[in-house]
């Protein structure tokens, strides 16, 4: 099924577009830094971190992630490493060398939480580090005292029969932590996707095409396009394998219950058209989707808890 015609979303489609576009774009640029310090960094997900990224020899300038950044911050006698979140909501981040840092304060590895659109400073080293020590950023979205409060979940499809193809505990991919208590809702493509609580859009993609290998280590490219809405509470919605151009949210942005987020599509890790809709909280430097209870087009739905391990 294509993307129906809703006139009164075309407009805002039409104007949001570039400026989605562009915000992709640029986060893929980062920020160039003639830096000494070597850095890597990774996109704050869901799934267990891979090997860091390829850092830049040292002289050149550092990598840097769409999502979280470092920076160096020059004082007498030490270098202050900060992170640099560009994300609309707070991310963890875990600091980790490749070697020793004596004199380190903290020392590492290091863990701070930065705030949507903020800086932390994460650790200080000494000036014989600054140009011998290759570091790691990882990075997990949302704020590790997230404190979870009992809601019922609006239905997250608009005009689309109840069509479950995994449920909790799916051992075709729902086993691991953060996709536990996660739901596919198997739907056509084009069905416009709904905020199935109040938010903040926290995190989109809306650029990707194609299929991901099932098991890819970079989750980003396994649940391909998707949005991620914050909730008062701490926790966050996933929206994921969107439509390529199927999001009509930006970051930031306030949505309420109801609300058309995007479209659904068939990207990413995916054998078919559905929408995988999680509900997750940040433990610690560990993504773990919840439980959830939600109202669908025929009453409540009651999903199964996940098989023990």
């Amino acid at each position: 099924m294509r993307r129906p015609p809703l006139s009164d979303l075309a407009p805002r489609a039409r104007r949001l577009g570039p400026v989605i576009d562009a915000v992709l774009a640029g986060s893929l640029v980062g920020l160039a830094l003639a830096l000494p310090l070597v850095v890597s960094a990774q996109t704050p997900s869901s799934a267990a971190w891979p090997a860091p990224s390829s850092a830049s020899p040292q002289g050149s300038p550092a990598t840097a992630s769409p999502a979280v950044r470092l920076h160096r911050q020059p004082a007498a006698g030490r270098v202050g490493v900060v992170a640099e979140n560009t994300l609309a909501g707070p991310v963890e981040v875990l600091l980790t060398a490749d070697g020793a840092t004596p004199g380190s304060d903290p020392p590492l590895p290091a863990r701070a939480t930065v705030p949507a659109h903020g800086r932390t400073l994460v650790a200080w080293l000494p000036d014989a580090a600054d140009s011998t020590v290759t570091l790691a950023l990882q990075a997990v979205p949302g704020h590790p005292s997230a404190r979870p409060r009992d809601v019922e979940y609006a239905y997250p499809l608009r005009g689309a029969p109840l069509r479950i193809a995994q449920g909790f505990g799916g051992g075709f991919s729902h086993r691991a932590p953060e996709h536990a208590h996660a739901v596919d809702f198997a739907v056509d493509e084009g069905t416009p996707v709904l905020a199935a609580r109040d938010g903040t859009v926290m995190q989109i993609e809306a650029g990707m095409s194609g299929h991901a290998r099932m098991g890819v280590a970079h989750d980003d490219l396994a649940r391909a396009n998707f949005v991620r809405v914050l909730h008062d509470d701490g926790t966050m919605a996933l929206y994921a394998h969107l439509q390529r151009g199927g999001v009509i949210v930006a970051p930031g942005e306030r949505v309420r219950r109801g609300q058309i987020l995007g479209f659904s599509g068939n990207t990413g890790a995916s054998t078919g058209p559905h929408l995988h809709f999680a509900v997750q909280a940040n433990r610690g430097l560990r993504l773990e989707s919840l439980p959830f209870r939600m109202f669908g087009p025929g009453g409540v739905l009651r999903f199964a808890q996940p098989p023990p391990d």
